[in-house]
């Protein structure tokens, strides 16, 4: 862990896995979820912060990423599995309810925790994942066939994930590029720069893999540190990438996971910031307004102007006060 937080380890038995988690402070807890291709350390700023204002912060390491177990089985990480280890890790840490924050990844897990167990989750907090609720496909059709018609002809980053092996490869050659790669071509840092005029939406030409994509910056963004760099590549040279890809590998079985939903409203308290040039997660006009007539007590949607997809590391400062503010809220 890196030297200049002072927090505490830990490790919780949740749904037969053994999750890593990472905690700070005292109080109410709330519970941060993290994404692809991070860990509990994209959290670092908000564990601080959140620590501080008198909650317990845990953040945990999901599913398949650093000392966490990571099952080999790739029906292993259907989002039922993500969720009950979520709602595991409350009874887990020994309390009956917390709030529930993602990002990323990690943002589906939260909003469909709080979708499916009210009773465990008093609240819900997403960054750079809108809302989605739980739907019907026709029969015979699945959310890859969905994903490579809107991608028409072109390869998208979901689906290049799906073949075992092709992305662990091309990601697992050089862990340092394929971690600044893709921390800096998913931030806003590349529109600032001037290297693209809109922030990258995953889709590249069919014949190329997704590092190809990448493009590494001459001096690192202001919100990453060489420290910071260092984290993530050893963490993902020990672990791989393989837990990570298999949670994108089981995309085609959400709406069937989902089904018994279908319908269900979210009714907590939630909050959801969004970076501008975050165009990775779906952050249409259409999507954000039907997550806004969709969710009957959504108190916040806002976005942040010039910031990309790693909004808790980006905007470090001004997430933690929207969250802060947020959980005060609640009470």
């Amino acid at each position: 862990m890196s030297s200049q937080f002072n927090f505490k380890e830990g490790v919780v038995y949740a749904n037969g896995i053994e999750l890593h988690y990472v905690e700070h402070g005292s109080g109410p807890l709330v519970l941060f979820c993290h994404g692809w291709p991070e860990s509990w350390y994209s959290w670092r700023h908000q564990l601080q912060a959140v620590g501080d204002a008198g909650y317990r912060a845990v953040a945990l390491h999901m599913r398949g990423y650093g000392k966490t177990t990571q099952p080999e089985d790739v029906e292993a990480y259907t989002i039922s599995s993500l969720v009950g280890d979520v709602v595991g890790s409350v009874a887990g840490l020994g309390e009956s309810e917390a709030i529930v924050v993602g990002h990323d990844w990690g943002g589906p897990v939260a909003w469909y925790s709080a979708l499916m167990r009210p009773d465990v989750f008093r609240a819900v907090a997403v960054l750079s994942v809108p809302f989605n609720p739980p739907f019907p496909l026709p029969a015979g059709i699945d959310l890859n066939d969905v994903m490579r018609e809107s991608a028409a002809g072109r390869q998208y980053y979901r689906l290049f994930f799906q073949e075992q092996g092709v992305a662990e490869a091309d990601f697992e050659r050089d862990v340092r590029k394929s971690m600044l790669g893709v921390l800096y071509v998913f931030s806003g840092d590349i529109v600032r720069d001037q290297i693209h005029e809109i922030g990258w939406d995953g889709h590249f030409p069919i014949d190329e893999t997704m590092t190809e994509q990448f493009v590494i910056p001459e001096k690192l963004p202001e919100w990453l540190t060489e420290a910071d760099l260092d984290f993530y590549v050893k963490e993902h040279t020990a672990a791989g990438f393989s837990g990570g890809f298999n949670w994108y590998r089981n995309i085609k079985r959400l709406p069937a996971h989902l089904a018994p939903f279908v319908g269900k409203s979210l009714e907590q308290p939630a909050l959801y910031l969004y970076g501008e040039h975050d165009l990775v997660a779906g952050n249409t006009p259409e999507a954000l307004h039907s997550m806004q007539a969709t969710l009957p007590d959504l108190r916040k949607c806002l976005k942040f102007e010039g910031a990309g997809h790693w909004l808790q590391q980006e905007r470090a400062d001004e997430v933690n006060k929207e969250l802060i503010e947020f959980f005060a809220s609640l009470a």
